[in-house]
């Protein structure tokens, strides 16, 4: 059987990986704190009939030899966590990260989870959650009687309390970082927990030690570039298609050898 085949074949499944990769980007263009992906291939293994070096003659030898690649495999789908674009929303809890550094969540099973979406809410008891309910941590609770809030750039929270003048600070918000953000596994939901690969996490204030500062008032939106991703579908599918014409080739090239014995 020819080679071809097979060989064409994972080529059309990494293009499938790769446009499915793509998708996922574009369907997420407007999500706030999203990281785009890569998909990372590498060649196959190679089956080698004559290896370079070898005698020609009693003087010469092959400077190449002869080596024919078996296609193409998967090797990542890699997160990419270049800052996204701001959007200003004058939103009190609407938070947004410059730099390095993720806001930590704590799951309902006690699971810290790590996000880069700063649009907090208030639940029923003030406490300070994501959409899903889910509490930030260090939790910070909000008195009923504020007026008004504000967190620094270093993550201090102050609230204003009717009657009184001044305000008080009333916690802060702490960030997270990982010595490799890319290791770290997606949950959905613009969550992530650390592996072995992303290594523990490093917490710290603000603006501190490497750590991004906090912005009040902006989210964080999608890295995703639709130009890069329109560009990449394009020539993922035209990949796809090249790998299916090499198919149909090999088939009718077997069909010519069948024909041989007519």
């Amino acid at each position: 059987m020819m080679r071809s085949l097979y060989t064409a074949a994972t080529g059309m499944v990494a293009q499938q990986i790769q446009i499915d990769t793509t998708s996922n980007n574009i369907a997420n263009v407007n999500t706030i704190g999203y990281k785009k992906q890569r998909a990372e291939f590498a060649d196959l293994m190679y089956q080698t009939m004559e290896y370079a070096g070898t005698s020609t003659s009693e003087q010469t030898q092959s400077p190449t030899g002869i080596s024919v690649g078996l296609g193409v495999r998967p090797t990542a789908i890699a997160k990419q966590f270049s800052q996204g674009n701001f959007k200003e929303t004058g939103n009190n809890l609407d938070l947004a990260i410059t730099g390095n550094g993720f806001f930590k969540i704590v799951l309902p099973d006690g699971t810290e989870a790590y996000t880069r979406n700063g649009a907090f809410k208030l639940d029923k008891t003030g406490t300070i959650v994501n959409s899903d309910g889910f509490v930030l941590s260090p939790e910070i609770v909000i008195p009923e009687d504020a007026v008004a809030i504000s967190i620094g750039t270093d993550g201090t929270v102050s609230v204003l309390q009717a009657g009184q003048q001044e305000s008080t600070d009333i916690g802060q918000i702490q960030l997270t970082n990982f010595i490799n953000p890319a290791g770290l596994h997606s949950l959905g939901d613009n969550l992530y927990i650390n592996t072995s690969a992303s290594g523990d996490p490093i917490e710290g204030v603000p603006g501190q030690d490497g750590l991004g500062q906090i912005r009040q008032g902006f989210v964080e939106m999608s890295n995703v570039q639709l130009v890069e991703e329109m560009t990449d579908l394009i020539t993922g599918q035209r990949a796809y298609e090249a790998n299916s014409k090499a198919i149909t080739t090999s088939d009718e090239m077997l069909q010519i050898v069948n024909n041989l014995k007519r």
